[in-house]
């Protein structure tokens, strides 16, 4: 099994593959959710450098419901400004999946409503105009502490 992370119509090519990159480290799973701002085939991973793509693990799926037709009886974490609770007051699971939205709108309201029990978030500073923090530096934080809870199966 892995930790699964699933990125909700990324957006910004360079954030999806620095998480791409983590995945590829870690033995985890990327899920990518279409629409996806960018192209991901041969040509243009090869143009942009990414040499580790092989190794990523990557499931794409056309649209939300259909990742949720297939996984939405697993275990689902949102990782959201709006979460209720911290992402280390989870105890997450090998197979869990994390969550991710667009960079620029996150996750669909309606979705995080609808799962708001599993809606998890990174404390940040109430002093600053921060939306949130860059995507790729929120799924690795949330993924490390995942796998620090699982004791980094298969990981030197």
């Amino acid at each position: 099994m892995a930790i699964n992370i699933v990125l909700v119509e990324p957006e910004i090519p360079p954030n999806t593959g620095n998480i791409a990159r983590s995945v590829a480290a870690t033995d985890s799973v990327l899920h990518l959710v279409k629409p996806l701002g960018f192209s991901i085939d041969e040509k243009s991973v090869r143009r942009a450098g990414l040499d580790y793509w092989p190794y990523v693990r990557l499931e794409v799926h056309e649209s939300l419901d259909d990742f949720m037709a297939r996984y939405g009886d697993c275990r689902l974490f949102l990782g959201t400004t709006k979460g209720g609770q911290k992402y280390t007051d989870v105890s997450y699971q090998d197979g869990d999946f994390l969550l991710f939205g667009r960079e620029t709108a996150g996750l669909p309201r309606d979705f995080i409503e609808a799962h708001k029990e599993s809606a998890i978030r990174i404390p940040m500073s109430e002093n600053t105009r921060l939306r949130s923090l860059n995507l790729s530096n929120a799924v690795n934080i949330v993924l490390f502490e995942a796998l620090r809870q699982i004791g980094f199966p298969g990981l030197e």
